[in-house]
Parts: C-alpha cells; sequence; structure tokens
C-alpha cells in the first residue's frame, strides 16, 4: 500500500480512495504512539522540506515544522514577499528551481490553481498546507481526532457551522468517502462550491450516506455525533462585519449543543473567536476535543510526509 503514495502530491482528499485515507490514519496514529513512547522516527533523516506560506499560519507552520524536525528532516520557510514571486518571477521557474534543491514542497495559498502550477512543474511531491478551496491536511486531522474520540467514522454524523469553504469542503470529501453523514448548517444563499458539491453528493449517494445544506441549525444538529464549528470570517475576506450579521444565528454555543448527542464532541480547527462562533463555555466544556485536533495535526502530517516524499 505504501508504494501507492511515495513521490506524489497531496493535493486534495478528492485524488485518493477510503482505504488508502485509512492507511495514511493508521499511519498517523502508530507515529502518535511513537511519539507517547519517545521512540525515535527519523525515517527521512538527510532530506529538505521548502516551505513557501502566502497566508498567515500558527498551527499549520509550527505542526509542519515539528514533524519535519522528528522525521530527521530540515526545512527551509519563506513567504512570497520574500521572494522574487514578489517582483513578478514565474510560479514555474520558483517551482523548478525549489525542486533542485529539496525533496518536497508544503505550500499554503490562495488558489487551488497555485498548487496545481507548483505541482505539475515539480517531480518532488506537494503537500497543500491550505487553499481557498481545500484543506486536506486538516481533513486527515479531523478524521484522526474523530477516530480517537468516537472509535470509528463509518456512521458517524457530522454537524457543520461556519465558513463553507476549505475546511468545510475537505469536511464533505472526507464524510463522503469515509461513509459519514454530513449536515453543514449555513445561512439562507451560501452553499459550498460546486465541484465539492457534486463529488461529496455523488459520494454519498453511492455508499448509502448524506451531504445536507440547511439553513436550520435544529436540523443540521439534531443527533449529531460531532459538533464542528468554524469561523464566520476567513483569511482574505473583506465582508467580514456583514459575515458576522448573517451568521450570528449559527453559533455554537451550550443551546445549540443541547441538539447532538449527549456524547457527542466539539471541534474547531482554529484560531477560534470566543463569542462569534463558538462560546467559551463550549471550547473549555468537557465535550471540546479541540486541543486534540489540533496536536494531531502534527501526527497527521507526519505520515503524509513518511508516505509522500521519496
Amino acid at each position: 500500500m505504501k508504494d501507492r503514495f511515495n513521490g506524489k502530491d497531496y493535493l486534495t482528499l478528492m485524488d485518493w480512495k477510503p482505504e488508502e485515507i485509512q492507511y495514511i490514519l493508521d499511519v498517523s496514529i502508530d507515529f502518535k504512539r511513537q511519539r507517547l513512547m519517545k521512540q525515535p522516527h527519523e525515517n527521512l533523516r538527510g532530506r529538505t522540506m521548502a516551505m513557501v506560506f502566502e497566508k498567515a499560519s500558527t498551527r499549520t507552520r509550527f505542526s509542519f515544522q515539528a514533524a519535519i524536525a522528528h522525521l530527521g528532516m530540515q526545512s527551509f520557510y519563506s513567504t512570497p514577499s520574500t521572494m522574487q514571486l514578489s517582483r513578478g518571477e514565474p510560479i514555474k521557474d520558483t517551482a523548478r528551481i525549489l525542486d533542485r534543491y529539496c525533496d518536497g514542497l508544503v505550500l499554503r495559498t490562495f488558489g487551488q490553481d497555485i498548487a496545481e502550477e507548483y505541482a505539475a512543474y515539480m517531480d518532488s511531491p506537494v503537500i497543500n498546507a491550505l487553499t481557498d478551496m481545500t484543506h486536506p491536511c486538516q481533513g486527515l486531522a479531523d478524521m484522526m481526532t474523530m477516530i480517537e474520540h468516537k472509535g470509528k467514522l463509518k456512521g458517524l454524523k457530522l454537524a457543520y457551522s461556519g465558513d463553507p469553504w476549505n475546511v468545510c469542503q475537505s469536511l464533505m470529501v472526507s464524510s463522503s468517502l469515509m461513509e459519514m453523514d454530513m449536515y453543514v448548517a449555513l445561512p439562507k444563499g451560501w452553499i459550498p462550491h460546486k465541484k465539492i458539491m457534486k463529488f461529496a453528493t455523488e459520494n454519498a449517494e453511492d455508499r448509502g450516506t448524506q451531504i445536507v445544506v440547511t439553513d436550520d441549525i435544529e436540523e443540521a444538529f439534531s443527533g449529531a455525533d460531532v459538533i464542528y464549528a468554524n469561523t464566520f470570517h476567513s483569511m482574505g475576506h473583506k465582508d467580514i462585519e456583514e459575515r458576522k450579521k448573517k451568521f450570528a444565528a449559527y453559533q455554537v454555543n451550550d443551546e445549540t449543543m443541547a441538539y447532538a448527542d449527549k456524547h457527542a464532541i466539539f471541534m474547531h480547527c482554529l484560531p477560534g473567536y470566543r463569542g462569534e462562533e463558538m462560546t467559551d463555555s463550549v471550547i473549555e466544556g468537557p465535550q471540546s476535543a479541540v486541543f486534540d485536533q489540533g496536536e494531531n495535526r502534527m501526527h497527521t502530517e507526519k505520515a503524509v510526509l513518511a508516505l509522500f516524499v521519496q
């Protein structure tokens, strides 16, 4: 199975079969065990990874740099504003040069097309550390956290409230592939990307599950095993105050958490804004799995690096 990944790009969960995703998760869980037991796992000693981040980052940057170090590699971090990209150098030139220096690229940028262009010009793997469309590394950490807290993925009901882009869309893809029902609570007129909706609904239908977008938060949260909140406004959005007003009714608080199963867990990819998409009582409460989820970013990214980097 591991030979399926070696040297490939990791750009979106849509590129992978359920059994391949499960394999990555199994490797992630084993890396977490090794970390807990303080067992060294410098599987990639002597390799180097480039990290080009166009967007601000806390968890993604630190978790990747920790994962890279634990695997025995070195990382080189930069932003487009400090590179010749800022003076008009084409991505295809930058990509081919980075390919000569490093064994792979961790990229955090705006357009999915930018990630795809880097991948087109690099022989080494390109790992998507977030675009506006997808966040496949977060998707793996989310699934790992659900397995840890709920014991499975298949058959779970996942309810989501917040910005309907990258994190939401990666959850829709993973839910549709791993046989979970997913309900997305959004104000009327808001929908995820058509390409993601089509992929997720078709795959869910094939597996006998549901992907539902509704403006009724009670319908979305009712009986859910996992409640997932996300910010109402993401990096680059200009209409922050308008979004806050439209999404105010979709806050996860003690009242809306009560719609879910009594054993439900609460998740959030962070950064979180207390008093907006969630209350302090929820993120700090006994149902919160948020900080386990944040830790699992490192373990799942370590699995991606170990499997994809040659």
